[in-house]
């Protein structure tokens, strides 16, 4: 049933090796046996504290009435509408938002641009002020709609408007994913990882190049297997557990032990590969480890690269009930805990020097991690 979808994968999905193949009996801190990879030098001590979040002065945000438009998979997804949602939670607990007073709606896979637009008009026209749009994908729909309810305060995650009602909550996601490159290097027993991309969009090629990147920095004769679910324009690539399951098993027949995945939902799939071969994964966008909906593969899961749409969601709320949008980071990277790498289930205890040291050369400006691919 899935066989044409998988051969046009085969022949669409991006590949990427980097470095060799070889084994160089190296120091792996895994202590899980094998070979694993000759590792380069670790990054000097972080010092005391390494970053910064400023939660600023309590506000009341009981007087808002407050619409999400999610992505496709929307909550539930485990991943990263699930974040959204985890803000707009922590917002009702603390602010005092109501929970009457909010209304969260979600796309649904190949819809139209006019279904965005009718859901963003839907929210705004229902009196939700603000409304958060989640993901990339409503951008060309904010910019059509925002104007027509200039009073009316829109934000969006991973995107941008040009109209001045709208708040772009954007993230420095290649930071977390060379974090979760390190992991994998260290992690490794093949010197072989793999990566699993939703979509093949610029916003998951930072994944990506943040991915390869602290992999190669970890370990330079490491091998870098980078595939992507669907291409750009058909966004059913984060909600396809099905395709990623047969993405992430050709990873692991090519020789990959610990794959991480930028999938959405479909990383269900990729976690169930991990588990089905015995190999290890890491999760994004939420701590998976501790998320019911990929529950039964929470063994495999050894770490999450931590993108905080849920600090982001929350933060903007609190910025607009203290009408103060100013107070929002331009993009939330390491240095403010906007993205991260979660440590739940204690399988990288182990490193987490190694981590803290990688993360503070990062935010001390030593180490620049690229967001775009290189030859």
């Amino acid at each position: 049933m899935r066989g044409v979808a998988v051969l046009a994968i085969a022949l669409t999905g991006t590949l990427s090796l980097v470095g060799c193949a070889k084994d160089t009996g190296g120091n792996n801190a895994s202590g899980t046996g094998g070979k694993g990879c000759q590792l380069a030098p670790k990054p000097p001590a972080a010092p005391a504290a390494t970053s910064s979040s400023n939660a600023g002065p309590k506000v009341d945000a009981s007087t808002l009435r407050i619409g999400l438009a999610y992505d496709i998979g929307g909550r539930g997804d485990a991943s990263f509408n699930d974040a959204a949602a985890a803000g707009l939670d922590q917002a009702i607990a603390q602010l005092g938002v109501k929970k009457e007073n909010t209304k969260e709606l979600t796309a649904s896979p190949s819809e139209s641009e006019d279904a965005k637009q009718s859901r963003l008009r839907q929210l705004a026209g229902e009196g939700y002020n603000p409304v958060v749009t989640i993901g990339f994908a409503y951008a060309d729909a904010l910019a059509a709609v925002a104007p027509q309810f200039p009073n009316t305060r829109f934000a969006i995650v991973d995107g941008s408007a040009s109209a001045p009602n709208v708040t772009p909550l954007g993230f420095a996601e290649q930071e977390g994913s060379f974090l979760a490159g390190v992991i994998a290097a260290y992690k490794s027993r093949s010197c072989v990882v793999g990566f699993v991309g939703g979509v093949n969009v610029p916003l998951i090629q930072k994944f990506q190049a943040g991915f390869e990147q602290g992999a190669k920095t970890a370990a330079p004769g490491i091998k870098v297997i980078s595939q992507y679910i669907s291409t750009a324009g058909d966004n059913t690539g984060f909600q396809d557990p099905t395709r990623g399951n047969v993405i992430a098993k050709g990873e692991i027949s090519s020789g990959a032990d610990v794959i991480y995945h930028a999938a959405g939902a479909s990383g269900k799939g990729v976690f169930d590969a991990a588990k089905e071969s015995g190999v290890k994964a890491i999760g994004v966008d939420s701590d998976q480890y501790n998320q019911p909906t990929v529950a039964q593969d929470k063994d495999v899961i050894i770490s999450s690269a931590l993108k905080r749409v849920d600090l982001a969601v929350f933060d903007y709320i609190r910025a607009v009930a203290a009408n103060d949008l100013g107070s929002l980071p331009k993009v939330f990277d390491l240095k403010v805990d906007g993205v991260g790498y979660a440590t739940s289930g204690g399988k990288i205890d182990d490193i987490r020097d190694v981590l803290e040291g990688y993360k503070a050369e990062i935010v001390q400006g030593r180490i620049t991690v690229k967001d775009k691919l290189t030859g």
